[in-house]
């Protein structure tokens, strides 16, 4: 290993950080726009300063060895406060052109990008959106990647390497057309349970969910007809029938035609977050997008 640590330039850590992120020497090299031979030699470098063979190859592109591993983290947060002193101090929302990328689930589309889409059309117009779906197991790769820039989740759902903040709890409700029968008189649990049900279900048994579990535990079940993996599809088949469905609260302030009506049952809600990598952490036009964010869910 190097006796001087100050022979590993900047550069050296961009091509440590490249090959981390992309695991590929000549996807690499097209990141930093240099030539594969360059960054070749800049891996040479690398495992002489660090005694370590840091990457070996693989079908698919080269592995990280435990050590280059253990680098990754560190080396994340250097390559952010280096990236945060070169950035300016500030932006005019007005006038920055930009792409954002933000991950939602189909509620948090609904609950919180519509609203936020509709302030940056009015004080960021040059501000472009991607809106993606969480990826399944591969969220952290893809802010690695640069793909995602905000990931809007529950904090079970968050690598605990982002940085994270909350924006809200959320409660459920049961949700029916306006008119509904069941909309008028005392909604207790037989009668709640008689009732034909829709819900979302995203992994395991489509027709149970956290109501279903609330129930079991009391030695009741609801009749399920419906499953759907969108609320949208979901909201309606309500407003269409007789169906009602027990559904985060804040889904019914962008619902129209449909009426709220509280559960008969104790059933737990969750708190919505939003989580980003550390390269976005100190960026002025990120720390603007979280802040106003934040100002819609407290608003």
């Amino acid at each position: 290993m190097t006796d001087d640590i100050r022979s590993l330039d900047l550069n050296l850590l961009k091509a440590l950080d490249a090959l981390l992120v992309e695991r590929n020497v000549t996807r690499a090299a097209k990141r930093l726009g240099l030539t594969q031979p360059a960054v070749s030699g800049m891996l040479a470098r690398l495992r002489e300063a660090f005694d370590d063979p840091l990457f070996s190859r693989a079908s698919h592109g080269i592995v990280p060895t435990p050590r280059a591993l253990a680098l990754a983290e560190p080396l994340r947060a250097i390559m952010g406060g280096v990236e945060g002193l070169i950035q300016p101090a500030s932006f005019d929302p007005a006038t920055v052109q930009a792409t954002l990328s933000i991950a939602a689930t189909d509620y948090a589309q609904q609950v919180l990008l519509v609203p936020l889409l509709a302030v940056l059309r009015r004080q960021a117009p040059g501000i472009r959106v991607a809106v993606r779906s969480v990826p399944d197991g591969q969220l952290m790769a893809a802010f690695e990647q640069g793909e995602i820039d905000l990931a809007l989740l529950t904090p079970d759902s968050a690598p605990p390497s982002l940085h994270a903040r909350r924006l809200y709890d959320e409660t459920y409700v049961l949700a029916m057309r306006e008119g509904h029968p069941a909309a008028e008189g005392a909604m207790d649990l037989d009668r709640f349970c008689a009732l034909e049900h829709g819900l979302v279900s995203l992994r395991g048994d489509p027709f149970a969910g956290i109501v279903d579990d609330a129930l079991a535990e009391m030695g009741r079940h609801r009749r399920v007809m419906l499953s759907s993996a969108c609320f949208l599809v979901l909201a309606e088949v309500l407003r269409r029938s007789d169906m009602v469905a027990a559904v985060p609260a804040r889904l019914l302030d962008c619902a129209h035609g449909l009426v709220r009506r509280p559960l008969p049952l104790q059933v737990e809600g969750f708190t919505k977050i939003a989580v980003w990598h550390e390269r976005s952490h100190r960026d002025p036009m990120h720390r603007w997008l979280r802040g106003l964010l934040r100002d819609l869910c407290q608003g």
